[in-house]
């Protein structure tokens, strides 16, 4: 079997995005984790390489590994993938075909993990990944993209475990 790899949207899958604060989360007062991230990723960053694949609308890479940074968690990350410095953002297939090409693994061997239906879910099933869903809703029947929908993240390991 491939290494899976685990590729995350960054606000509100990870950390809260927070849309009445002006410019990038990195200048922020408050930078906080989405509840149960932290945690998540302390369980799977040991067992998977782990990646971010964000829109990031203000923030360039070196932002978001800042934002990070204040919340002590950069060192989760393998590499950060920000749409601004992409030039295309989700769901753009060129903006997973990009990532896929810059890790030269399989889109098969890889996770989309998000909690945008059609950027996040939609983007990475039609590039060839598995996508775990973090949504309210677990109708599969109105999400058939997401291979697995979680409500919280403090249940992504296990969703991790059943995608392998």
């Amino acid at each position: 079997m491939s290494k899976i790899h685990l590729i995350f949207d960054w606000g509100d899958t990870l950390m809260v995005d927070d849309k009445g604060q002006p410019g990038p989360m990195a200048y922020w007062p408050n930078v906080e984790w989405v509840k149960g991230a932290r945690d998540a990723l302390e369980n799977l960053y040991k067992k998977f390489p782990i990646y971010i694949a964000s829109n990031s609308g203000f923030s360039d890479t070196a932002l978001l590994k800042k934002a990070f940074d204040r919340v002590d968690g950069e060192h989760f990350f393998t590499k950060i993938f920000a749409s601004k410095d992409i030039g295309f953002e989700k769901p753009d297939s060129r903006f997973f075909q990009f990532i896929i090409d810059d890790l030269k693994i399989k889109p098969s061997s890889a996770i989309m993990i998000g909690n945008d239906y059609i950027k996040d879910i939609c983007g990475g099933k039609i590039a060839g990944m598995k996508t775990v869903f973090l949504s309210d809703s677990n109708d599969y029947e109105k999400y058939p993209n997401a291979d697995i929908i979680i409500d919280s993240m403090k249940d992504l390991p296990e969703a991790i475990e059943k995608l392998l």
